[in-house]
């Protein structure tokens, strides 16, 4: 094969810029699914909000009403939590921030959904939060994506989404190692200033995971990024510079901690600032978290009845091409298939795609209508992953790179269609769910998504360090499948043929 057809995959699937090595090692964590439902495993540690103090660590803004309101009332409470590997994982901070909200508030039944999906980050966040978390109606969401591209129209997309269904919502910014030393000097990453004008303009909360962890590197305590057991004399954060070890999540989950008490301390106070409103001043100005004295846990309180649970009326977006309308759908919902296709499932994967469609054969294709500016694929990445090409409104289209580094958002121009790759150098012996988005003009369109019968030197993608598995199973490698979990649809599609 041509090196033409190795390079058009490569330039695809891979975003070049700095932080490469930073989003190979986000893409390489992606996986399997995570059951939806779950709770705090047994040991799970009871963080403590503890000592540390810095008056920008959360910001409350308009705080969380309804969900305080409900905690009072003592009224089940539903909380989701969205975001990339750090989410998804069990050490991040989830089951331990779970557990905190179960110890503030004991008589109250307090679930948890898991909506982390590992590698990805709020364009398919946008397009997923529906399915994964609204449509079971959430009291809080939660949202983490700082480290997987912070692209804040996603993000944009994602809050406007949770606000209108009538959750609260809060942001927290997660860091990776070379981000402490911005924190230790007083400042904030650049990539966490575009999500904060993002909590600014709606008024949300948002709570910075890293600046404790900044301190406690800076004093010599903390180790960000080391070998695993290298505990003597400082915590050890991570491994690898990004997943944070139990111990590092801990230390991200006593700042969410810290942020729930000093909202909640507004809320018994009744103070709400209007809406859409930064208050800075008042953050800088805050009062330290409320602790029981020597317990080391949340200091019991009844609630006052703040305003909230009403769907809120929003201001205009800050970004016109925002996410609000992305979504994701069962393909046989709104697609129509041709040529070979199985449905199948895959077990570890049940949780997003109860039935996966499989295309099977060269020219096998599935074709959809919509009115919006982009759409894209949530499949299965694995040995057998196979290549395809795209026409919209009858027209071949060449994939180029993405709009954004760091995003999987790529541009479609008109042109002798390239096959897009879906094999890669992470698909080495394991199945990943993995996706990409195709951005258009605003308009109205047929796509056509069709499997190629060209196959790319997977040897050559995989490298010279990943040649055992393709040499000992060949049979996997020379296989060119989709595996279709679900269409993404920056806009409105037609729904089983109707507008």
């Amino acid at each position: 094969m041509s090196n033409k057809w190795i390079m058009s995959s490569l330039v695809v699937m891979m975003a070049a810029g700095p932080a490469a090595a930073q989003q190979d090692l986000i893409a390489a964590s992606q996986a399997g699914a995570s059951p939806l439902y779950f709770e705090p495993a047994a040991g799970t540690p009871l963080v403590t909000p503890g000592t540390f103090y810095n008056a920008r660590e959360c910001t409350p803004r308009n705080g969380l009403p309804a969900f305080f309101k409900k905690a009072a009332a003592e009224e089940p409470l539903l909380v989701g939590f969205i975001g990339g590997s750090i989410t998804q994982g069990n050490a991040g901070y989830r089951p331990q921030t779970l557990r905190y909200l179960q110890a503030m508030f004991p008589a109250v039944n307090i679930r948890a959904l898991n909506a982390g999906v590992s590698g990805t980050g709020t364009d398919l966040g946008a397009s997923r939060v529906r399915e994964q978390l609204l449509q079971h109606g959430p009291d809080l969401v939660f949202v983490e994506f700082a480290v997987n591209g912070a692209y804040a129209p996603g993000m944009e997309g994602i809050v406007r989404q949770v606000k209108k269904s009538g959750a609260d919502v809060c942001l927290i910014y997660t860091i990776t190692g070379p981000q402490t030393k911005i924190y230790a000097a007083g400042q904030v990453p650049e990539n966490i200033q575009g999500l904060e004008k993002v909590a600014a303009h709606y008024g949300v909360p948002s709570i910075h995971l890293g600046m404790e962890a900044a301190m406690l590197e800076q004093q010599g305590r903390l180790l960000w990024k080391g070998a695993a057991g290298d505990t003597t004399g400082h915590l050890l954060f991570s491994t690898d510079g990004v997943h944070p070890l139990t111990a590092g999540g801990n230390v991200y989950a006593a700042a969410i901690a810290r942020g729930l008490e000093k909202m909640r301390k507004r809320a018994e106070q009744g103070t709400r600032p209007p809406a859409t409103v930064d208050n800075r001043k008042q953050a800088e100005h805050g009062t330290p978290p409320a602790v029981a004295a020597g317990s080391g846990k949340p200091a019991k309180a009844r609630l006052s009845q703040p305003a909230g649970g009403e769907k809120e009326t929003l201001p205009p977006p800050l970004f016109p091409d925002n996410w609000e309308a992305a979504g994701m759908y069962a393909p046989r919902s709104i697609a129509t298939f041709s040529g070979r296709w199985e449905q199948v499932t895959l077990p570890q994967f049940a949780p997003w795609f109860p039935v996966i469609e499989k295309a099977v054969t060269p020219g096998a294709a599935c074709t959809f209508r919509f009115t919006g500016s982009g759409f894209g694929i949530f499949d299965v990445g694995g040995p057998e992953a196979g290549q395809i090409t795209i026409t919209v409104n009858g027209k071949t289209m060449q994939v180029q790179p993405p709009l954004v580094p760091g995003t999987q958002v790529y541009r479609l121009v008109e042109g002798d269609s390239l096959p897009v790759n879906r094999f890669n150098s992470y698909c080495n012996n394991r199945y990943r769910g993995q996706h990409q988005f195709f951005t258009l003009p605003e308009g109205r369109y047929t796509v056509s998504i069709r499997l190629s019968s060209q196959r790319a030197d997977k040897a050559a993608i995989l490298g010279p360090k990943q040649q055992e598995d393709i040499r000992q199973h060949p049979e996997k490698y020379s296989q060119g499948v989709l595996h279709l979990g679900r269409i993404l649809v920056k806009g409105t599609p037609v729904l089983n043929g109707k507008e």
